[in-house]
């Protein structure tokens, strides 16, 4: 059903009777400084702060903290549609089955059952702003197959499906007076009441300066973490800022183990990780190796459209069976089985993107290998999008709902974004916030508390940034084992350590509560940023080891050499909560 606080929201978005410039938005080139209360503050503008914001009733101000311009965000990056069961032969019934095989017994069913009967009053919500999906010669929407789903049931714009959303979303948000977006700036911490140890506002950096801002509540919409691995398909700034921040906080964490490899990633030198979509591989493409040989039906009979875990996994054995060290290796994936017309219809962008690294799809294969691509695990929340901790709320890839389970379905988490995200129309206040006088603001140059080696700590910190990654991708990557984790942690720890004792960690970890810092220094704004994302990718690192090494059983997107299958025994949830892990059942 469409909620009426909802639909009516969607209507006052949709009428056209609004100016399409937001006159309070933030302009990071003006020095301005930002309220020091919101009503609520969404943090992270992807699909799922877009749409929080959006659905969060409109007599509460608002403010859209993005850590970069809008858009950049992974949703802007997705590339193969939103599921939802509106074709005639399909039903949620079937979206359902499909979302639990793929989860491989850590779905919880009342999280997957509103998700797929609430997906297509989604669709029509995103109709109804503006989102242009593609539509077959007779105007109905046409309707594409992905792997492990059971029905055509994914939706796309051509292969630009998150772009299309973020960016209506983004321009119906810039124009709601209630919404203040405040643009390139970067959450440090929670910041949290000592006495009722409620979320009240945010500790956050923007053009250089700190700032603390009250909120009657929080929400955490930071996306994933795919940066904490040395190969992904997700942007710079998918650095597991929410998992990271919730966790210092105290929030009960979940599932944080299991991570996707997307099986398709662009291989080329110098190129980035560019995703070809799980949608080329159900529009008829095929995996082959170097012998030209199509391997995919010799390690599960549905072949290339295997979940993807399985389709991951098999493309890093059988490198690993023909001597091929699976991490610079590749397979390629051939599209000319595919019509021209029908490749230039569905997939314009990766044509443009494999043009630029000298791939001519129509003529030769692509080459391709397994990247990190998707957090199943993050921030556990009930169906409103509530956390552990009174007034802090999370949506998207950030959290963890219970719809993923193990392993997630192709294009089951844009709709995730939006479906818990309209949830927010029934957010719960705290106190409510009233501006304050900050306690002053203290002007900080390298030589006062910063020390005076402040070069050195940042080439130690962009240094950190660059070799962790790596460290990751070889002890928690497709395939994992005792050992690699056990040797990885320690050598986390120990980084943690070392960057903890540096004089500017020293400071920014001891803050005075509610007093600004202007840093009077060069670059601060960057060397800030840089500090905690790096911050937040160690302790994303960390949590993700230690629930790999927790979990002695081969499951979805965590897969073990040394416990190679699935354990009857451990169908059940990884919480996770301070330095406490605990097996919970389902």
């Amino acid at each position: 059903m469409i909620y009426p606080g909802l639909y009516n929201r969607l209507n006052y978005l949709t009428r056209g009777d609004f100016s399409l410039s937001n006159p309070s938005q933030f302009d990071p080139g003006l020095n301005q400084s930002i309220p020091t209360a919101f009503d609520v503050l969404v943090v992270g503008a992807g699909a799922a702060g877009l749409y929080s914001a959006l659905c969060i009733p409109n007599t509460y101000r608002v403010g859209l903290i993005a850590k970069d311009s809008l858009p950049v965000s992974a949703s802007d990056w997705a590339q193969g549609g939103i599921a939802a069961a509106i074709a005639s032969d399909d039903s949620p019934k079937f979206h359902i089955e499909d979302t639990l095989i793929a989860g491989a017994g850590l779905c919880d069913l009342e999280a997957v059952k509103f998700l797929a009967e609430q997906a297509p009053d989604c669709v029509q919500n995103l109709l109804k702003l503006g989102v242009a999906f593609d539509r077959d010669n007779q105007g109905t929407l046409a309707l594409t197959l992905e792997a492990a789903h059971s029905h055509r049931r994914v939706l796309h714009a051509a292969d630009t499906t998150g772009r299309a959303i973020v960016s209506v979303l983004s321009s119906r948000v810039l124009s709601c007076p209630n919404i203040q977006a405040i643009e390139n700036a970067v959450v440090l911490n929670l910041w949290m009441d000592p006495q009722s140890e409620r979320c009240q506002g945010v500790r956050l950096v923007y053009q250089g300066q700190i700032y603390w801002v009250r909120a009657g509540a929080v929400v955490l919409a930071t996306g994933g973490g795919g940066q904490v691995f040395a190969q992904t398909t997700n942007p710079s700034v998918s650095t597991g800022d929410g998992v990271a921040m919730a966790w210092r906080a105290g929030a009960l964490l979940r599932d944080l183990e299991f991570f996707q490899f997307h099986p398709t990633a662009l291989t080329k030198a110098e190129a980035p990780r560019f995703l070809i979509s799980e949608a080329v591989r159900g529009e008829g493409a095929h995996l082959l190796d170097d012998r030209g040989y199509r391997f995919m039906f010799d390690y599960h009979p549905a072949g290339e459209l295997a979940p993807r875990d399985v389709v991951s996994r098999s493309i890093f054995m059988h490198l690993q069976n023909w001597g091929t060290d699976p991490s610079p290796g590749c397979v390629w994936l051939d599209l000319r089985s595919i019509p021209d017309e029908r490749i230039r219809h569905r997939f314009p962008n990766i044509i443009q993107v494999c043009q630029t690294w000298g791939v001519d799809l129509f003529k030769e294969p692509i080459p391709v290998a397994p990247a990190a691509h998707y957090w199943m695990g993050g921030i556990q929340t009930d169906l409103y999008g509530r956390t552990s901790i009174p007034g802090l709320y999370a949506v998207g890839e950030t959290t963890n709902t219970g719809v993923h389970g193990a392993n997630r379905l192709a294009s089951n988490s844009l709709l995730e974004c939006l479906v818990f995200g309209a949830q927010l129309k029934a957010i719960e206040m705290g106190p409510h916030p009233q501006e304050w006088v900050p306690e002053g603001t203290v002007i900080l140059e390298e030589s006062s508390r910063l020390g005076a080696d402040l070069a050195a700590q940042q080439a130690y910190i962009q240094e950190l940034r660059r070799s962790l990654p790596l460290l990751v991708w070889q002890s928690a990557g497709i395939v994992r084992g005792q050992a690699a984790l056990e040797a990885a942690i320690a050598q986390i720890n120990t980084a943690q350590g070392e960057f903890a004792a540096l004089p500017l960690s020293q400071y920014l970890l001891n803050p005075v509560v509610g007093q600004g810092v202007c840093f009077s220094i060069p670059n601060a704004n960057e060397l800030l940023v840089q500090w905690s994302e790096t911050r937040n990718l160690l302790d994303a690192a960390y949590l993700i080891l230690t629930s790999a090494m927790f979990r002695t059983e081969s499951r979805g997107g965590h897969y073990r050499l040394d416990y190679p299958h699935t354990d009857p025994n451990w169908q059940a949830h990884t919480v996770v909560q301070n330095q406490s892990w605990r097996r919970v059942p389902l």
